[in-house]
């Protein structure tokens, strides 16, 4: 891929919470400099907000995820919502931007949606989902992968853990791409603004029918079930319904985008898969490390420490960027090769420690199921036109991948 911006000679002038430099940027080997000359350095403010320190080693990421005391949730996880005048009004409420023990209640409640059954049903859905819209799109032969396949599975999958009826499913996949990855540079705050606020209207429209009707499935959970005695407030209700929707949605979708570009670039890693001298839960790691969706995650320091040689100050905020980590030299073996068959593997495209990803059960299984019916179906692939990269500090990955496949030989004979 070729990169409009070459990494400058002072790392301090590349400004990360700028969207444009992760999608202009060769950020693997800006990232390769920074574990090398700098790993742990504080970022000089911008116009987004404040300066913020930037932790780039796997070793320290872990120590900043492991001591959740120490390096807060409770303000906001990620840059854009810490940069927000004001803050981000989901601090303290959402169950990502809480710190224990009110963080540890939330997550035990949520969990109790993740039933046996529960989990059974949705899986089983996310593989029949799968199967028909791949077979769906290899009837076309060329056609975008994000666009026709990778949008609708996640966001399916969490309207399906909620309990939003499908006929809302195309209606919150727009809203969730908007509110955290516009696909254009441009947008406004306003616009921002109101695409949040739609997205909370259907929350709130479907918390209220819960209460009246509850049912089996994670809203349900959300309004009917007492944290010491007490209901989520409906703010509680709503942003968590809000950012599960969005961490949800994002995360496997970005990945298997990544993992099928991958395959028209890597042939032999796609037929290593495909012919089974990998495995398919191998695959899915590797893939998950690949293509790191989260790039950061941050926190606010709640007392001096030092970090990777460097003093934090009580208030400082800090940034773990898993994208680096997740090619640290120093733990993974040739990170900077796609290597299906990779193990050990323990990457932090989940995060780690308390906060480890909720939903990551069922993104491993979203990614899984695509893998497992694209073995099935296709021989190879070819790209049919450009990627087109997301606009986001957060996240990285594709919005658009225009493919071409060539359908299985036991596929075609049918």
């Amino acid at each position: 891929m070729m990169f409009e911006n070459a990494v400058a000679d002072d790392l301090n002038q590349v400004n990360l919470a700028d969207p444009v430099i992760h999608v202009r940027t060769d950020m693997d080997r800006f990232w390769n400099r920074v574990r090398s000359e700098q790993p742990v350095y504080l970022h000089p403010a911008t116009d987004a907000g404040p300066e913020f320190w930037v932790v780039s080693r796997y070793n320290d990421a872990l120590a900043v995820y492991q001591d959740a005391e120490t390096f807060s949730s409770g303000s906001g996880n990620n840059l854009p919502s810490l940069h927000k005048p004001g803050g981000d009004p989901a601090a303290g409420k959402m169950v990502a931007a809480t710190d224990a023990p009110r963080h540890s209640a939330m997550r035990r409640m949520m969990l109790k949606a993740l039933t046996p059954r529960v989990r059974e049903f949705v899986v089983d859905r996310v593989q029949a989902r799968a199967d028909d819209l791949i077979t769906t799109a290899l009837e076309r032969g060329s056609f975008d992968f994000a666009k026709d396949v990778a949008d609708h599975i996640p966001i399916g999958t969490i309207c399906d853990l909620l309990g939003f009826p499908p006929e809302d499913h195309a209606t919150l996949l727009d809203l969730s791409r908007e509110a955290l990855t516009p696909e254009e540079e441009g947008q406004t705050a306003e616009d921002v603004w109101l695409v949040r606020n739609e997205l909370l209207v259907h929350c709130a429209e479907l918390a209220e029918d819960r209460r009246e009707d509850p049912r089996d499935d994670l809203m349900s959970v959300l309004v009917n079930t007492p944290i010491d005695g007490e209901p989520l407030t409906e703010d509680e209700v709503l942003v968590n319904c809000y950012g599960l929707i969005l961490a949800g949605d994002h995360t496997s979708r970005l990945a298997m985008v990544g993992a099928v570009l991958n395959f028209a670039q890597r042939p032999e890693q796609w037929q290593a898969l495909r012919n089974g001298r990998v495995s398919e839960a191998a695959a899915v790691e590797e893939i998950l490390r690949w293509t790191t969706p989260v790039m950061h995650i941050a926190r606010v320091a709640t007392d001096d420490v030092t970090l990777g040689g460097q003093e934090v100050r009580k208030g400082d905020l800090v940034t773990v960027w898993n994208s680096s980590a997740n090619r640290d030299e120093a733990v993974f073996d040739d990170p900077e090769a796609f290597d299906l068959g990779r193990t050990p593997n323990k990457h932090l495209s989940f995060g780690y420690g308390p906060h480890f990803c909720f939903g990551s059960y069922l993104g491993r299984a979203e990614v899984a199921a695509v893998l497992n019916t694209l073995c099935r179906t296709v021989d190879s692939f070819e790209l049919a036109g450009d990627p087109k990269r997301l606009y986001s500090s957060f996240l990285q990955g594709y919005s658009s991948l225009p493919i071409s496949c060539a359908p299985s030989h036991a596929r075609a004979a049918r």
